[in-house]
Formats: C-alpha cells, structure tokens, sequence
C-alpha cells in the first residue's frame, strides 16, 4: 500500500494557449504556443450527471454521464492582440486596435502548471475548447491599492481524435511532478498529447 500524503492546491503559474488547427480521426495538430496572461487562480467544474433506471421496482442500474470542463481563470488584464485572438474578435496590428463586434470562435488548448504544499507541481494541458469574453471592470484610483483582474471562462470538450496509446478521444493531460517518470522538460514548447509525453531516460 502507498504512504498516504495530505497535500493542498497553493500555487498556478504560466498560462499559455494554442489554436487547435486539425482535430479529426486521423489526426489533432495544434499551432504555436504562446503566453496567456499573469495567473493568478484556476478552478475547473465537470458537469456530470447520473440516474438510476429501476426494474422489477427497485433501483437495478446506474446510468452516468460526463459533459464538458468549465475552466475559470483570473488573469492579469490581457493584452489587446491575445484577447482578440482567443475570442475570435478582430485586432488591427498596424493601429493596435481591438475591434469589438462580429465573432469567428475557434478551438484552443489551454496550458497550465498548478502548485502544491508539498512544493510539486501538476502540469497541465487541456486539449480543446473554446474562450468566453472576459469579464472586465475597471475603478476610479483612490488612496488605496485596490485594482482589477480580469475573469476569463475556457468550456473544454473531448476531441475527436482517438490518441494512439489509449483508443479514445481525451479532453486533458495532466501529469504529477511527484511520480518523477515523465520528461517535463519541453512540456510547454508544444500541445503535449498522451502520444506524444516522453517519459524519463535514466
């Protein structure tokens, strides 16, 4: 039996996100992987449902059935180029103008390390899904040090795509610094899928 260890979640760093260019039975691609914004908390709810069918008037079988993550993150205001980009918005480079109005949403992977007391980490990629508008406020200056972060919803899916080394489609990775056997080195350079994590060379 493994020793039992308390550990708590204390700590979220480095969002990213990459567009998810193919995501078919023959293949999932995704594009560059680039910075979100500062990460200050990350909180995600699994919609979930179950009900029992009944035979011979009792209770005889349990149906289950899982929907999508709702991933909530507060971040750092972001900038006008990314906000434009994850929400399918339209950004003018040449005049550094975010154009609200008409949206053209696409799939996105989403990218994070979170903290535990014990000091590891859980490293984090979540395949596919879509960006909400941010929430937004913005307050008067006063004496004090209050100021505004900015609350963005990410609503992940299963892909399509059947990886490799399971058969079946997938709507995360998330890997444990604590069982020290994947190669976390170059997690983030690319969308890392359960095809394609390393694990340790000794």
């Amino acid at each position: 039996m493994s020793e039992k260890v308390i550990r708590e979640f204390r700590g979220a760093r480095d969002a990213v996100f990459a567009e998810v260019i193919q995501d078919t039975l023959e293949s999932f691609e995704t594009g560059e992987v680039k910075p979100l914004a500062g990460l200050q908390e990350v909180s995600r709810a699994t919609e979930t449902s179950s009900e029992a069918k009944y035979y011979d008037n009792a209770p005889a079988i349990v149906i289950n059935s899982t929907g999508s993550d709702e991933i909530k993150l507060v971040v750092s205001a972001l900038n006008l180029e990314t906000l434009a980009e994850i929400t399918g918005q339209d950004y003018d480079a040449d005049k550094g103008v975010l154009i609200e109005g008409e949206r053209k949403p696409k799939y996105f992977a989403l990218g994070y390390i979170t903290k535990l007391t014990d000091g590891t980490e859980r490293y984090v990629w979540r395949l596919k899904g879509t960006f909400s508008i941010p929430d937004e406020t913005a307050a008067t200056e006063d004496d004090g040090t209050d100021s505004n972060n900015q609350e963005v919803t990410y609503t992940g899916v299963n892909t399509v795509h059947k990886f490799d080394a399971t058969k079946k489609t997938a709507k995360a990775l998330v890997v444990d610094e604590r069982d020290g056997k994947a190669d976390l080195t170059n997690f983030f350079k690319q969308v890392t899928t359960i095809d394609t994590l390393q694990t340790k060379v000794d």
